[in-house]
């Protein structure tokens, strides 16, 4: 794509040379994103279900119901605040500052234009996937010093879910890198000539579906079964320290929205548009298809859930990387359109021998 179509860069120091002016601006850009877009993300996931189920949705709050989110948030922060007596008090409430602030430090490397975000880190992606296993010790918190059994089983299975699925979440991610050189976010935007989607179709796959079991999407909301472990490890909470929890929920799906839109479909690039509204699309898209995923397919058991991070989605990750090292050492210059249809036969062909050769357990439960 041609260069003259993207904005020019900004210079490093933008919009102050103050570092503290610097950190202040991007810290109220980055709070005012995550709060606006997760109100937008609740009143867009509820209309699209309601789309999808062959219901209205939220119409009446507001002109095609736009104020339902306000009216839910006021309600919730109206609530009586209960606490058990059994519950440990300082955990009990330490536990929703712990899983919320973690995902707004993400933001503070998702670059919303060249030069335009709080701190351009070499290690950006790194840092984003350490920064985004702090919350579930938030989680744990909650769970644990609920003193419910409830709870403490909906944490225990956000532990197992967070180390099953990080494996190949992270492993995903490497062969970017290897194609871009870099670990900085900026950098392998620039790098996306091409988008990663298209030249690393199965990373792409193993991401989003680590990425929504890691934050809880249905259908791997299983720490939150309401079936099965009334709502899991917040079954205890309410008033604002329940819409923390909610907060923290539709945050996570903005951030990996957001870290998809800047992995794999070139971040701010794009043409004519100006670059932060290209993000915001790009953001959107991909909240989209997590609202159709949950609209399309049911939960899974905890043994499925299991059985797919460590049968499924880790043996492909392992083998996407050889494949990509190899591509890159054979030809570090290969990667133009016509591997992106090599790429894309590779992945469905991987995809079809791996789930004939293993099995997930759909339709008998696993106990080994």
């Amino acid at each position: 794509m041609p260069a003259a179509l993207f904005a020019p860069a900004l210079p490093p120091n933008w919009p102050f040379d103050n570092f503290w002016l610097h950190w202040i601006v991007f810290t109220v850009i980055a709070l005012a994103f995550v709060l606006a877009f997760v109100m937008g993300f609740i009143y867009i996931e509820r209309r699209l279900l309601g789309r999808f189920q062959a219901r209205l949705g939220p119409n009446r709050t507001g002109p095609l119901g736009l104020f339902q989110p306000v009216a839910d948030a006021i309600k919730v922060l109206l609530k009586e605040d209960i606490i058990p007596d059994k519950a440990d008090k300082l955990i009990y409430w330490l536990a929703p500052v712990v899983a919320f602030f973690p995902v707004l430090l993400i933001f503070a490397v998702i670059p919303f234009q060249q030069g335009a975000l709080l701190a351009d880190l070499n290690i950006g992606i790194l840092y984003i996937l350490a920064v985004t296993s702090v919350s579930s010790i938030g989680v744990f918190m909650a769970g644990w010093s609920s003193s419910n059994k409830y709870s403490l089983l909906g944490a225990m299975r956000d532990i197992a879910s967070l180390v099953s699925y990080e494996i190949p979440l992270v492993l995903s991610t490497v062969g970017v890198v290897i194609i871009a050189g870099s670990l900085s976010l900026t950098q392998i935007v620039l790098a996306q000539d091409i988008p990663f989607i298209l030249l690393q179709p199965l990373g792409f796959l193993i991401f989003f579906i680590g990425g929504c079991a890691e934050i809880n999407r249905t259908p791997f909301d299983l720490l939150e079964a309401d079936s099965e472990l009334v709502a899991g490890h917040h079954t205890e909470y309410s008033g604002m320290k329940f819409a923390m929890f909610y907060l923290v929920e539709y945050a996570e799906a903005l951030a990996l929205s957001a870290i998809i839109a800047t992995v794999f479909l070139s971040g701010w690039r794009g043409p004519l548009l100006p670059p932060w509204l290209w993000l915001i699309i790009k953001v959107v898209g991909v909240f989209v298809v997590m609202v159709w995923t949950r609209g399309t397919f049911p939960r899974v058991r905890i043994d499925q859930l299991m059985a797919l991070a460590w049968k499924f989605l880790f043996p492909l990750s392992i083998i996407n990387l050889l494949i990509t090292g190899l591509e890159v050492l054979v030809s570090p210059a290969a990667y133009s359109w016509p591997m992106v249809l090599i790429n894309l036969v590779i992945m469905a062909v991987l995809i079809l021998l791996w789930s004939r050769l293993f099995k997930l357990g759909w339709g008998k439960v696993e106990v080994t």
